[in-house]
């Protein structure tokens, strides 16, 4: 049947169908080959850490297993003297091989090396690893989330959520805030305007996507609602994926101030009536100040019936210089969004 032949009705559908069912074989066949790799690279560490705590065995004892390891399987990678440490320290800190298989396999190797390279606290080790599970983060993102001290940061901002949304969702909503937000990418002054800092926020919004989470998508910036006949401006407004809801951020240069929960609130209850869909969510609120005073943003957030949330926000990283420098560049992590979009 030649290209321009006219198709039976139902093959668009089946090559639709076919098209999915290959794209997840081709998935599960790569997670099989890595979760065997995994679990090789594990054995084998296991085996070399118990003849080092058994009989002795140092670094040149590594060195020479690398040596014949690499002369009987020369086109197979991965028998470095430093890959074989790294398979030692893996089966240390990780004995139970349930947990390897179910969970620490589902990452890639390297993945795995940058998280031992990075963290000592096994419940950071843990976390990292289910939210790169989680996310699909790649090493380039998963570095920079660790050096960015996400764990530390994410469902830290003050929130009003438990009381304006039901348990699920505010769970969710809670988990998808963070405080502080690291800027650091816009590479502009303490100094700047809102306007300026919502052109930068713009100017870089891959950045800005990954450092608002998984599930963003971008709406529009000084999006226009007419209420009462007169116009309103949100300074930037999102929707989330996983929630199915609006996300309206408003974006403050100073110190946060009980009327903004005010004005937000007003901002929520337009989108809610003239954006907000049947089958979506109620409509959550983000205020992003530079600084905020806890008690202040919980008075201020204590009787609101909508959704807000307040969270600071930091222009420059409070990492030492040396990590700083280890931070992949925002050509890698535009790269790193770009594969993930393919």
């Amino acid at each position: 049947m030649s290209s321009n032949a006219v198709l039976p009705d139902g093959y668009p559908a089946f090559l639709s169908g076919l098209k999915v069912r290959i794209r997840e074989a081709r998935v599960r066949a790569a997670l099989s080959v890595n979760r065997e790799l995994i679990l090789l690279y594990w054995e084998i560490g296991r085996d070399i850490l118990q003849r080092q705590q058994e009989e002795g065995w140092g670094a040149k004892v590594i060195e020479r297993l690398s040596t014949d390891l690499r002369k009987e399987f020369p086109d197979v990678k991965g028998f470095s003297p430093r890959n074989l440490k790294y398979m030692r320290s893996f089966a240390e800190a990780w004995p139970d091989p349930v947990f390897v298989q179910q969970v620490a396999a589902q990452i890639p190797w390297f993945h795995n090396c940058v998280i031992l390279d990075k963290l000592s606290n096994r419940e950071f080790r843990e976390w990292y690893i289910h939210k790169t599970i989680e996310n699909g983060w790649s090493r380039n993102v998963l570095v920079h989330q660790i050096e960015s001290g996400l764990i530390e940061r994410e469902g830290r901002a003050v929130t009003n959520f438990s009381s304006a949304l039901p348990a699920p969702q505010s769970d969710l909503a809670r988990a998808m805030l963070k405080d502080p937000y690291i800027f650091d990418f816009l590479g502009i002054g303490e100094d700047a305007a809102e306007r300026e800092l919502e052109r930068a926020l713009l100017d870089h919004i891959r950045e800005f996507l990954l450092e608002l989470g998984v599930g963003f998508a971008f709406v529009g910036s000084q999006y226009r609602l007419d209420v009462g006949g007169k116009d309103f401006s949100i300074d930037l407004l999102f929707y989330h994926l996983k929630l199915r809801s609006y996300v309206v951020i408003d974006l403050k240069i100073g110190e946060f101030l009980p009327e903004y929960a005010g004005k937000m609130n007003f901002y929520l209850s337009a989108v809610d009536d003239l954006l907000r869909h049947l089958d979506d969510n109620p409509s959550i609120g983000i205020v992003l100040c530079k600084s905020r005073n806890r008690i202040i943003a919980e008075y201020a957030l204590r009787d609101m019936e909508k959704p807000i949330g307040v969270a600071g926000y930091e222009l420059t990283t409070s990492l030492p210089e040396d990590l700083r420098g280890r931070l992949p560049t925002v050509d890698e992590l535009e790269e790193e969004l770009r594969r993930g979009e393919e």
